[in-house]
């Protein structure tokens, strides 16, 4: 029997779906340290992680009986993925099952910022009964999406996605890639035919223009921001910033900086460095609204990245 670690767990019905092809399925979590001894010495011969887990060349090397590692969901950025597939490996991931969850956190985090309903949300408890009158006049000039532009910073399956929401919403939408690009988005408008043809940009040509930048790209090879404080200064006064990308795709230092002169208007952030342990100061400023990197964490996505898991660990096993 092939036994399978799910070390940051899998759905149900995924693991409904493994089981039921005679696939072992353990969902206990391992730590870090000790995930060399738990493969070699129960023989798992398939890893499957989300983000949390980390599997670099030494778990590859010293796991010589692990034939498939899995990632659920789409950035692959925590598997040394080049360096396993040398060696051998199979490595998948499931970039389609959590677009759609990614895009409405996104766009969650975008009518929350123009309302200002997270720090509402914070001070009503506390001052809504004594000062109501000076927080509806605070909070009487918010904004509308309508009519605004955001800029998809990353046109793949999670940027398109988001795009067929904002365009819903009646925003001009400027798709960022490498290159230019022509795309033709589907808005999935029931009982409607709806169709949108854009065109890629530049990042340098996109920042001046955007009310809303929104990232969906992976963690950087060096390290290095996409969003800095060149970027930052480059782009129009009051512009919201999301992120659902990774953390560091958007030096925080600068992001602080710039809401604090008042450049950048406000913040949404599922994404932080130092995960788990997200700084303090990033967390509290009254400018952000923050979730705990939850985008593709919906009942719905799960069960989708669950049942494609299922899905390709049994048709490689079973051909």
């Amino acid at each position: 029997m092939i036994k399978i670690l799910a070390n940051d767990g899998i759905s149900e019905s995924g693991k409904k779906a493994l089981e039921s092809a005679g696939f072992l399925v353990e969902t206990q979590t391992v730590a870090q340290e000790n995930l060399i001894q738990e493969i070699n010495e129960k023989d798992y011969k398939v890893l499957l992680v989300r983000s949390a887990t980390k599997v670099r060349k030494d778990i590859i090397d010293a796991c010589h009986g692990l034939e498939m590692i899995g990632r659920g969901g789409v950035g692959m950025d925590n598997i040394d993925v080049a360096y396993a597939r040398e060696q051998g490996k199979i490595v998948f991931n499931t970039p389609a099952s959590s677009s759609q969850a990614v895009a409405e956190l996104a766009m969650a985090h975008m009518y929350n910022l123009a309302r200002m309903l997270y720090d509402a949300d914070r001070r009503m408890p506390n001052n809504g009964v004594s000062d109501f009158k000076n927080l509806k006049k605070q909070y009487s000039n918010g904004f509308e999406l309508r009519g605004k532009t955001i800029a998809i910073v990353g046109f793949g399956r999670i940027g398109q996605s988001l795009a067929q929401y904002a365009l819903g919403n009646g925003m001009h939408v400027i798709p960022v890639t490498r290159e230019s690009e022509n795309f033709e988005i589907d808005l999935q408008i029931p009982g409607l035919d709806c169709k949108a043809k854009l065109t890629s940009v530049s990042l340098n040509e996109a920042l001046p223009k955007a009310d809303f930048i929104s990232l969906h790209i992976p963690a950087q090879k060096d390290g290095s921001a996409v969003i800095g404080s060149a970027e930052l200064a480059a782009m129009k006064k009051g512009v919201c910033i999301i992120n659902m990308a990774r953390g560091g795709v958007v030096d925080e230092d600068a992001l602080l900086e710039a809401l604090n002169n008042g450049h950048v208007g406000a913040a949404g952030l599922d994404v932080f460095m130092n995960e788990p342990t997200p700084r303090a100061d990033v967390l509290a400023h009254p400018k952000v609204c923050s979730t705990p990197h939850i985008g593709g964490s919906t009942v719905e996505a799960q069960d989708r990245i669950g049942d494609e898991i299922a899905d390709i660990i049994i048709a490689h096993y079973k051909k």
